[in-house]
C-alpha cells in the first residue's frame, strides 16, 4: 500500500533556533523591540513555529524542518529560498547584504533535497539577476502560471529568467510599497481560483493585468489592517488557509467562499516582515504537463510587463 504521506503536499520549514530581529531591511522590522523583550518573544517564536507546523500536519501536510545558520536569523523564512516546481528548484539571490549569507546555507541545504531524491534539479540566476524566491514568485496552479512580484527586491528581469528556467508562463508585477516587499506580503493565489490581494500594493498596470487575467468575481481584496496582520500571507492547502490571527471581516468573506481558517500566532516573526506564508515553501508543485492534467482555467498570458 502506498504511503499516504507520499502524496500529502510537502512542506519545508527552518528551525526557528537562530532567528532574532537585530537589523532592519524591511518597514515591519522591529529591533529595538526585539531586543527590549528578546527572552518573552523568542519563547513566542518557538511556541508559534511548534503551532505552526502541527496545524500544517494537521490538515494534511508532510512537513520536513531544516536547521538554519547562527547569525542569519531570516532563513527562518525559507519561501525566500528558491522557486520550486516540478521537481526543479531555482536558487534565490539576495538583494541585501544582511541576507546574502544565507545563499551558501539554502544552496548546500537544496543540494541535501536532490540527494535524498526530492528534487531532481537545482539551479541558479546569472550574476546580477537578484530574485528573491517564492517569496517574489508564486504559482497559480488554477491558472497554470507564475505571478512573480519586482521592485523592491527581485529585479524585473527575473520573470524572464524564471520562464525560460521552468518553461511556465511567468506574469510579472510590479510592487509600489515597501510594505509589500515581497509578493507573498500582498497577494495570494487560492486553490479555488480566487486571489487574495492588496491591491495598492501593485502599479496601476499590474492591478488592471490581474484583474483582466482573474477577474472581478474572483477577487478578495485585503484592507490596510489585514495586510498589517500578514494575513495576505497565508498558507493554502486546499480549502484550509493557514494565517497569522484573522480579522474578522476577512474571515467572514473567505469563510463564505467555503474555505477554513486557521490561524497561528506567528506574531514573533511579523517582527521581522513575515508571516505563515514566508515560513514555508512548497516542495511538491507541480504544472499541469507534469501533475497530467489541464489548468482549471486557460485565461490568456497577457506578455511581460514592461
Amino acid at each position: 500500500m502506498a504511503d499516504p504521506s507520499d502524496t500529502a503536499p510537502h512542506i519545508l520549514l527552518v528551525d526557528p533556533a537562530h532567528f532574532d530581529v537585530h537589523y532592519t531591511i524591511n518597514p515591519w522590522m522591529q529591533p529595538q523591540r526585539w531586543h527590549a523583550e528578546a527572552g518573552a518573544l523568542g519563547r513566542r517564536a518557538r511556541a508559534g513555529f511548534d503551532a505552526l507546523v502541527d496545524t500544517l500536519e494537521r490538515i494534511g501536510c508532510r512537513v520536513s524542518v531544516m536547521p538554519g545558520a547562527p547569525g542569519l536569523p531570516d532563513m527562518v523564512f525559507p519561501a525566500n529560498a528558491a522557486v520550486v516546481l516540478d521537481g526543479r528548484a531555482l536558487l534565490a539571490r539576495f538583494r541585501h547584504a544582511e541576507r546574502q549569507g544565507e545563499e551558501a546555507h539554502f544552496a548546500e541545504l537544496f543540494e541535501r533535497l536532490r540527494a535524498d531524491g526530492l528534487l531532481r534539479e537545482v539551479g541558479r540566476l546569472p550574476p546580477g539577476c537578484v530574485q528573491e524566491g517564492a517569496g517574489d514568485c508564486i504559482w497559480d496552479a488554477t491558472r497554470g502560471q507564475f505571478w512573480a512580484g519586482w521592485g523592491p527586491r527581485s529585479s524585473r528581469i527575473a520573470a524572464d529568467r524564471l520562464a525560460a528556467f521552468f518553461g511556465q508562463p511567468v506574469v510579472p508585477l510590479e510592487l509600489v510599497t515597501d510594505r509589500a516587499y515581497h509578493l507573498d506580503v500582498c497577494f495570494a493565489p487560492l486553490c479555488g481560483g480566487e486571489v487574495l490581494w492588496y491591491p495598492p500594493a501593485l502599479s496601476m498596470e499590474s492591478r488592471a493585468r490581474v484583474i483582466a487575467q482573474v477577474g472581478a468575481d474572483r477577487l478578495i481584496a485585503a484592507n490596510e489592517d489585514e495586510l498589517a496582520r500578514f494575513n495576505v500571507n497565508a498558507v493554502n492547502v486546499g480549502r484550509d488557509i493557514v494565517m497569522s490571527p484573522c480579522a474578522p471581516r476577512l474571515r467572514t468573506l473567505l469563510e463564505g467562499r467555503g474555505y477554513r481558517v486557521h490561524e497561528v500566532d506567528v506574531t514573533p516573526f511579523m517582527l521581522a516582515g513575515g508571516g505563515a506564508f514566508c515560513m514555508t515553501l512548497r516542495l511538491d508543485r507541480q504544472s499541469p504537463a507534469a501533475a497530467g492534467i489541464a489548468p482549471a482555467s486557460q485565461e490568456k498570458h497577457h506578455g511581460p510587463d514592461h
